[in-house]
Parts: structure tokens; sequence; C-alpha cells
């Protein structure tokens, strides 16, 4: 395996129509990345695109993780953490398989931990007005709004508490207790950011423009919001009485 200082995780369910291409615009990048794939037992192949393409050309930096059934967003995230921390990798990245975010931000949220000195670097739709394509208006309203309703209930202050377009340094992931994160859908967005918040990180949000995917079938459901409307008060109480790590130097 060839050394970097950079993985990115993506978790997979069904996406096909996708993975090969999100896999081949980021190694296109100027800026190495490694890729680690958490598929959950995805039935359309997407598990044997990612062992092609690792058998026939990226054998050095495509890596995959393969779990039985859909666990869960959060679960697949911590994997992937636990993973990339047993190899030494200095940043570690959450995207969505299906173009929503550029493959081209990489670069910038690397920048803004590697060259700016953040602990968190967060691609936000929300930092500066309200970037997003081609979703509904509905949709747009309900993420936006909750991301306001975190914001008043919790007092913090980042915009886009739900985005899922995230840059970690190492040091974060481990000082946060990962085997205590409760959430599992959007809630577990929320509370790694919040956490990490709490803990004393720096956190910077990097402007970019949200696309609603072109392939494949969205895994929204009212549930997982559901998950991060109830949650985000647990997480205020939590924030009152709960002691949190210290940073380690």
């Amino acid at each position: 395996m060839e050394q970097n200082d950079s993985i990115v995780i993506i978790p997979t369910y069904n996406e096909k129509e996708n993975i090969e291409k999100i896999i081949r615009a980021v190694f296109g990048l100027e800026k190495r990345f490694h890729i680690l794939i958490i598929d959950d037992g995805s039935p359309d192949g997407t598990a044997s695109i990612v062992h092609r393409l690792m058998e026939t050309e990226f054998s050095d930096r495509l890596f995959i993780i393969e779990r039985s059934g859909k666990q869960g967003l959060g679960t697949a995230y911590i994997a992937g953490f636990k993973w990339s921390l047993a190899r030494q990798y200095e940043y570690i990245f959450e995207m969505d398989a299906d173009f929503s975010h550029d493959p081209n931000d990489l670069p910038r949220l690397y920048a803004a931990c590697h060259d700016e000195g953040n602990d968190v670097a967060i691609g936000s739709r929300y930092v500066s007005g309200v970037n997003v394509v081609n979703w509904p208006m509905g949709r747009v309203l309900m993420s936006y709004f909750a991301s306001q309703y975190v914001r008043l209930v919790t007092g913090f202050s980042i915009h886009d508490t739900t985005a899922g377009f995230v840059c970690y340094r190492r040091r974060v992931l481990e000082t946060i207790p990962l085997d205590e994160v409760r959430f599992k859908g959007y809630g577990f967005q929320i509370e790694m950011k919040f956490t990490a918040y709490k803990i004393g990180f720096r956190i910077k949000e990097v402007p970019v423009v949200f696309v609603n995917r072109r392939e494949g079938t969205s895994k929204m459901s009212g549930g997982i919001f559901g998950e991060a409307f109830f949650g985000v008060i647990r997480l205020r109480l939590d924030g009152w009485f709960r002691k949190y790590p210290t940073i380690k130097n």
C-alpha cells in the first residue's frame, strides 16, 4: 500500500450507477487520496465493481469493508474511522457516493485542516446562503431549518450541522469516544460535530454547492430526520451534564 496522509470514506448501498465514476473522480485529483468503501450488502453489485477496480487498477489505494445488510450511516462511518485510525491516516474524510458532494472540493477541505490548522472542516451548504441545486423546495427547507433548529436548541454556531461532507484530523477521532456515539442517521452527523465543538476542537465551514443525485435512489427517510430532531434535545442535555474528553497534545 502506498503511503498517504488522507483517506475518503464513502458508505454505499445500491450505488452501482455512481461508484466507479466517484472513485475515478477522486483518484483523478492532483492531490492524492485513498478511498475506503463501506458497503452494506448492496444487492445491486456495488461491491463487485469496487473489487474489480481494486484488482485491476487501484490495489494500493482503494479498499472496501463489506457488511451484512443496512446497519446505518453512523455505524458505517465508525467502522471506517476505526479502520483508518489503525492505518495512520492523518486526515479522514466523509463523502457521499452520488456526486452530491463535488470531489473537486476535497482539496479545499484538506487545505482548511492541513494548511490553516483547523481540526474539522465541514463542506457547508448554508454558511454563505443556501447553496443547494436540484433539491425539491420542501427538502431544502427541511434541511435548512433542521440546522437552524440545532443552532437554537444547542447554542452551536455551525450553520450546516447535518452536513455529510467533512474532513476530520486524526486527533479528533482519537479523542471522541467512538463507541459511545449513539445516533445512526443525520443525528450522527450532528452528534459528531457537536462533540468536537464541546471538546474544544477548531471547526471551519467551507462553502460548497450541494447537487442532488442524478443517478440511483435517495436513502433519505422520515425516521432519519426524526432521530435528528429528538436527538438534538438529548445533545443539549449532554452539553450541560456530560464530562467531555480533553484534547490530546
